[in-house]
């Protein structure tokens, strides 16, 4: 009878150690990061991207900013939900100065409505500035990416929507680059692109170098 107990609650314990898994994407990959830059050490001040894997993939982001004090939390294929369930281990425990944040580009693949990718930046925003108005929140629009182009009309009615939102707040601005990675026709460049047409590839990163050069000169 007891051993039958024992291997219940043995289980019963992987079954709610799996269901628990299962329902808090993401979960060890932020442990990983958070544990890897207190590994190396942070000040408080800094300037957070943060975001899903465009913003994880950017690899030059330290070399393009040299002069300024960079934290890198992208992580995975994530979504606005994700990154406000996770919000403080990737933004606010490191008491940044200004927060880039790039979101919505997954949810509108998935199906996600608008409305609802713009709640949870607004909850993102809210409770950032819950704990410092002072903060910079700069929130960046969905890029052209050549093998998401038959949802151009969802991503360009989000970026609207954004931007729109942006106007209505204190210390939060938008960051177009959709017109910086299109052509003179308005379509997406494949050759800024890495091979799954979705992500950015060294000169697509370039250019996204330029765009928000002009976001640290002051």
């Amino acid at each position: 009878m007891k051993k039958h107990l024992l291997l219940s609650l043995v289980f019963f314990g992987l079954f709610i150690a799996q269901v628990t898994s299962q329902t808090i994407p993401f979960e060890e990959e932020v442990k990983r990061i958070s544990a890897r830059i207190d590994s190396t050490g942070w000040s408080p001040g800094s300037t957070v991207f943060t975001g899903s894997s465009t913003i994880r993939m950017w690899k030059s982001l330290e070399e393009t900013f040299p002069n300024e004090t960079l934290i890198n939390t992208g992580f995975g294929g994530s979504k606005a939900s994700d990154l406000e369930r996770h919000l403080f281990p990737l933004v606010i425990k490191f008491e940044p100065s200004r927060v880039f944040i790039y979101e919505g580009d997954n949810d509108l693949w998935a199906g996600v409505e608008v409305s609802a990718i713009l709640t949870s930046l607004d909850n993102i925003v809210t409770r950032i500035h819950l704990v410092n108005p002072d903060i910079e929140i700069f929130l960046i629009g969905a890029k052209p990416s050549p093998s998401r182009w038959e949802k151009k009309d969802s991503y360009l009615i989000f970026n609207r929507m954004l931007k729109e939102y942006c106007q209505t707040k204190e210390q939060v601005q938008y960051v177009d680059t959709w017109k910086a990675l299109t052509d003179t026709e308005g379509n997406a460049r494949p050759e800024l692109y890495i091979q799954d047409m979705l992500h950015l590839n060294q000169e697509g990163y370039v250019i996204w170098a330029g765009i928000f050069k002009g976001y640290f000169k002051n």
